[in-house]
């Protein structure tokens, strides 16, 4: 028996109403202005809701807000012949302008700190950086060293390269992604198994207790 693929009679409703719209006919420009609206109303929340946006607002929010839209717009209507109804239009459209915000959130941060890098090294944030008071400690330093050993001995150059950036010298998750090249998730997980992995050493070496939070 042939199987054959959904296509738009499979769609619903909604779903079904925005592809013939936007494929062609007397509506499509109405439609079109009508995505438009709804992606720079998404991209606008998706920029309030990220790290990077506490440092952008007013009419430079609003200036990225159009520019995610516009690139998620015309990546929706390049790709809208393989939309097949898994989920919602929407719902697959605002991914697409999701990505957008994440690209234009890093491709901003490296224009605002062209000298930024992923790989300098400031050893003597760290401490801070894991919510732990030095003064536990004998020395600043002894910590500083632990946490240095900890990181070289334990960590993978992958994690330690994005555990670097994002922890030590907090650069924004957004930046990262569009500097190496990963999705947010991935970066997630390489962060939570360096700290992991940290947390345990630091602890077996007698430099946390079982009970300090976790950095």
């Amino acid at each position: 028996m042939e199987t054959r693929e959904p296509g738009p009679s499979a769609l619903d409703a909604e779903s079904a109403e925005w592809i013939s719209a936007l494929s062609s006919g007397a509506e499509r420009e109405a439609a079109l202005a009508r995505l438009h609206s709804l992606l720079v109303r998404v991209a606008a929340r998706e920029l309030r809701r990220r790290e990077l946006a506490s440092a952008i607002g007013g009419p430079e929010l609003d200036d990225l807000a159009h520019q995610a839209a516009a690139d998620a717009m015309l990546a929706i209507l390049a790709k809208l012949a393989t939309f097949r109804g898994e989920s919602r239009f929407t719902t697959w459209a605002y991914r697409f302008t999701v990505l957008e915000v994440s690209s234009k959130l890093g491709r901003h941060y490296w224009h605002q700190h062209p000298s930024a890098s992923l790989d300098a090294e400031d050893w003597d944030r760290l401490p801070d950086r894991f919510g732990v008071d030095p003064g536990q400690h004998a020395e600043r330093a002894e910590m500083v060293a632990a946490l240095r050993l900890a990181i070289d001995e334990t960590l993978t150059a992958h994690q330690r390269r994005l555990f670097v950036a994002v922890v030590l010298n907090g650069v924004p998750l957004d930046a990262v992604v569009d500097r190496v090249g990963l999705n947010r998730n991935a970066i997630y997980k390489a962060i939570f198994d360096a700290r992991r992995k940290i947390r345990a050493y630091l602890i077996a070496n007698g430099y946390l207790e079982e009970r300090t939070r976790e950095p």
